[in-house]
């Protein structure tokens, strides 16, 4: 079982955890991460680029000179690409740039996204953050405690508006929830932060 130092909010260590090691010590499958994020930044294009083209622009419609006798090149319409103020040949339309991977694939990167980050010491189990109030400097003194880093994930077990609140306008800090955790984010931060029971909650979900 991979053991990690559980720390508090003052970055002193108060005890370890196990963690499974189908989940967060097997063998990195660098074609798997690749492929769901290539997946991933493909999901959010928006892919609503459009042209106009020579059907769609306005004018034309009768034909500038006759077809033969003038001595220059026939032309059918002075909407054709060639013409200024023509439509666009072969432009972009709208389209979906999406694409589906299957779930094996998903989970296989989404475990050796977490064993890589645990294989390179770039994890770090918190045992609480528990806030008052919404304060940016509380969460930011926080992360400088525990050494986590400029870009840094943190993993919520579940919905806390005050942390999110508290962390989003800190340069490189990131929260997410279990449920939404992604291969993306994981391998985008330098250091990613998983509440004890955020961790409990990815072994559940990933065993």
């Amino acid at each position: 079982m991979a053991k990690l130092s559980v720390l508090d909010m003052k970055g002193k260590k108060v005890s370890d955890i196990e963690l499974n090691d189908s989940i967060f010590a097997i063998e990195p499958n660098m074609s798997a991460m690749h492929l769901v994020v290539v997946n991933y930044l493909a999901n959010q294009r928006q892919g609503t680029q459009s042209t106009l083209t020579r059907s769609e622009v306005s004018g034309g419609g009768k034909k500038p000179w006759r077809q033969k006798g003038t001595g220059r090149a026939r032309q059918g319409s002075t909407r054709a690409p060639q013409w200024y103020h023509g439509g666009i040949a072969l432009g972009p339309k709208p389209r979906d740039y999406g694409f589906s991977i299957n779930k094996k694939v998903r989970r296989l990167a989404m475990k050796s996204a977490l064993s890589s980050k645990v294989a390179a010491d770039e994890m770090i189990v918190l045992d609480n953050l528990a806030l008052d109030a919404v304060k940016t400097k509380d969460v930011v003194a926080v992360l400088s405690a525990i050494d986590a880093g400029k870009k840094t994930l943190i993993v919520l077990p579940e919905k806390n508006d005050v942390i999110y609140k508290s962390a989003r306008n800190i340069a490189g800090v990131k929260t997410t929830l279990v449920s939404t955790l992604n291969v993306y984010d994981i391998l985008n931060c330098d250091k990613i932060v998983v509440l004890k029971d955020a961790a409990s909650k990815i072994e559940e979900v990933y065993a």
